[in-house]
């Protein structure tokens, strides 16, 4: 996988983007997403005291409906892109998008803030499907597995600077301000697409928009053994990472007495996703996705257990709090690239409903664990530590039975 550049590996598919363009325009419009999600973080107090929102808990909505937006999206998004191709799909969402930002920008009170949040989930859904399938659509198996690292690893550095961002924002102008950074960003990515991304479906591959054969299509792809496992897998470790990422202003502000330092701190936990998509990246090929996302697993339910039982002891210090989240980030980031490479791997005829079927899965199941979790948010790291353990446990369970109990084991694909 050294040779990543060589011509025989780079698809014809995405020309005349070459392959450094290709994996940073995904990158670039799947990080519509956790912008869209990290740079509020440092906002909620601020918007909980200008709609004067007594709950301290309920500001945490304007990152979980943004995330049901999101999940439910892609749910029509997949089908609707196998139907008209990429392109049309892609635009329109990001159109979505932008226009959501203006209306979050003169939102009058908290429910019109929801609602424009809310769209600008659906509207990034299309822009995360339609990059899975565009992948999928040029690459497969391992070398998809690996173009999927390389674009995450892009996109995946910003939830580690977004709340830094926000925090800047809010420091220069009013939290509103934040929203007006995000329609930038989403016109700037939209004009870029537009311009140089080609359609990656051609017409002969297209599906009909018939309920039958939509319905045949998630059929084909819930009752993949494969598909379905590894996206309730993916959905119970994504509930986690939400619980943590919607109560993580509570936890490092309230708990930890952290106040401004807050995006410093998450910006420590998270850049281990960043380098663990660096080095799956490099190593996928090489050793494969199953063993490399199940080891990830497995450690990703150590520092659970170990977490939990620093909590009941009492013995949770901040340092070892970094250290664990940080442990937790990078398990993360090398699970969920190969969990999404090989729940797409045998669906290549139905990429982009399979993909939306699996990102609706996995987004609506870890919102549903983690809005529970941050919900029950009481002033300690009690609710998280359990549910981060439960969450874990119940994904090693997930892929144990998936697998038939047979875990660490590369299944061999040709590349």
């Amino acid at each position: 996988m050294s040779d990543i550049n060589a011509d025989a590996w780079v698809s014809s598919g995405h020309r005349p983007m070459g392959f450094p363009e290709f994996v940073v325009v995904i990158a670039s419009i799947m990080a519509l997403n956790p912008l869209a999600m990290d740079m509020m973080l440092p906002a909620l107090p601020n918007i909980r005291s200008a709609f004067q929102i007594a709950d301290a808990n309920r500001p945490q909505m304007v990152l979980s409906i943004f995330l049901v937006g999101f999940g439910v999206g892609q749910f029509v998004m997949g089908p609707l892109s196998d139907r008209f191709g990429r392109r049309p799909v892609l635009l329109g969402g990001m159109t979505v998008y932008t226009i959501a930002g203006l209306l979050a920008i003169m939102a009058p009170s908290f429910e019109t803030l929801l609602l424009a949040r809310a769209l600008q989930g659906l509207g990034t859904a299309a822009t995360r499907v339609i990059a899975t399938s565009i992948v999928r659509d040029c690459y497969a198996g391992r070398r998809m597995a690996s173009v999927m690292s390389l674009a995450m690893m892009v996109f995946i550095a910003v939830p580690v600077i977004a709340p830094s961002f926000g925090q800047a924002v809010m420091l220069l102008t009013h939290w509103r301000g934040i929203f007006v950074l995000l329609m930038i960003y989403g016109v700037i990515a939209l004009a870029w697409s537009a311009m140089r991304m080609p359609e990656t479906l051609p017409l002969e591959l297209r599906k009909s928009l018939a309920i039958p054969e939509v319905l045949s299509a998630f059929r084909q792809t819930i009752t993949n053994r494969q598909t379905l496992g590894y996206a309730l897998a993916a959905g119970g470790v994504q509930g986690s990472l939400f619980a943590f990422v919607f109560s993580s202003q509570q936890i490092f502000t309230e708990i930890f007495k952290l106040g401004h330092y807050f995006p410093v701190a998450f910006a420590a936990c998270a850049v281990g996703v960043a380098i663990a998509g660096f080095l799956n990246s490099r190593i996928v090929g090489r050793i494969g996705m199953r063993v490399i996302s199940h080891a990830a697993l497995t450690g990703f339910a150590v520092v659970a257990g170990v977490l939990l039982l620093a909590v009941k002891t009492d013995t949770l210090s901040l340092p070892l709090f970094m250290v664990l989240s940080g442990l937790m980030m990078f398990a993360f980031g090398l699970m969920m690239a190969n969990f999404t490479a090989l729940a797409m791997e045998p669906q290549g005829k139905i990429a982009g409903t399979a993909s939306s079927l699996y990102g609706t899965i996995t987004t609506l199941l870890g919102i549903g664990v983690g809005t529970t979790i941050g919900q029950d948010y009481d002033g300690t790291l009690a609710p998280f530590a359990t549910g981060f353990f439960l969450c874990t446990l119940a994904a090693l369970a997930v892929v144990l039975v998936t697998e038939k109990g047979r875990m660490f084991r590369p299944h061999h694909h040709p590349i």
